[in-house]
């Protein structure tokens, strides 16, 4: 049985367990609590040398981090990731962007402000997140315009890992209310089978 190393508000860890029960396999879910500095013990880097989850264990001793590493493996083969070059090209080209553009803006806000609760000692960063995290939701919003998902016009592991952290953007202080196409979007991927929330293990 698979088991992942997981930290159930991590919209990262989401991502993986969204995944995981919509392709109906069973794992074994292991909490790692980051805030108790769980990640850095040796233990937990002997499976991950950067410190972080989510971490996959595929068998005794053999584990995949990075969630969109671990997305493209679960799906391999799948509905979830098109065989054909270009569509599988343009699946990693969303998937960079998520954690390039979107991330480190988005994700590190909802941190800083609804996990950690730290708003008012990271003011001055939130405020340098702003501009680029909706320049990053103003991307998707065009692209959206024109199509119902990110790629294909169906439902890939793109949308689930720009999903992860976009549904919950609000929790970082980003306002979606003018975001019509992207709100359209998070209600589909809302109604796909096997859909579970962010807070659900």
């Amino acid at each position: 049985m698979l088991r992942l190393y997981d930290f159930l508000p991590s919209g990262n860890c989401y991502k993986v367990r969204l995944l995981l029960t919509q392709l109906g396999i069973t794992f074994e879910r292991v909490e790692v609590n980051i805030l108790q500095g769980e990640t850095r013990t040796p233990e937990f880097v002997s499976k991950n040398l950067n410190g972080r989850v989510p971490v996959l264990e595929i068998a005794s001793g053999k584990f995949l981090a990075e969630s969109n590493a671990i997305l493209f493996y679960l799906s391999e083969g799948t509905q979830f990731l098109p065989q054909e070059s270009w569509e599988r090209a343009q699946v990693l080209q969303w998937l960079f962007f998520e954690q390039y553009s979107h991330e480190p803006y988005i994700a590190t806000s909802r941190f800083w402000i609804s996990i950690l609760g730290k708003a008012d000692k990271y003011r001055d960063a939130l405020n340098q997140k702003r501009e680029p995290g909706y320049a990053a939701l103003n991307i998707m919003e065009k692209h959206l315009t024109n199509h119902k998902f990110f790629v294909s016009e169906r439902y890939t592991i793109a949308d689930i890992g720009l999903f992860a952290y976009t549904h919950v953007a609000n929790e970082g202080g980003f306002d979606l209310s003018r975001f019509t196409a992207i709100q359209t979007w998070l209600e589909l991927v809302k109604a796909q089978p096997g859909y579970i929330s962010i807070k659900q293990s």
